[in-house]
């Protein structure tokens, strides 16, 4: 019999597709990542060097990009993620 999670449940792990230079890769993140930590996965899976500026963005329910700059920026995209039951966090870096 399949687990259903209540409505306050905690996602183990959050999937996030990443647009990046006409690529889009997965990676999963804790939910409670830092906007630190996250700017390092990018960072990573990108293949960055680590002195290179970027700009992630979220895309949001309405298709809207949303910048994610700061932890409370980032803290909504996934208190949003969680509420909708999203199937993953799109990020487009550029």
């Amino acid at each position: 019999m399949p687990t259903q999670l209540s409505a306050d449940a905690e996602v183990p792990e959050i999937r996030v597709k990443t647009a990046y230079n006409e690529k889009v890769m997965i990676t999963y993140v804790d939910p409670h990542v830092t906007v630190e930590q996250l700017c390092q996965e990018m960072r990573d899976i990108c293949c960055f060097p680590p002195d290179q500026v970027f700009t992630m963005k979220w895309v949001d329910e309405e298709g809207d990009p949303c910048t994610i700059s700061t932890q409370m920026e980032l803290d909504e995209a996934i208190r949003l993620y969680e509420v909708n039951r999203d199937s993953e966090l799109t990020i487009h870096g550029k």
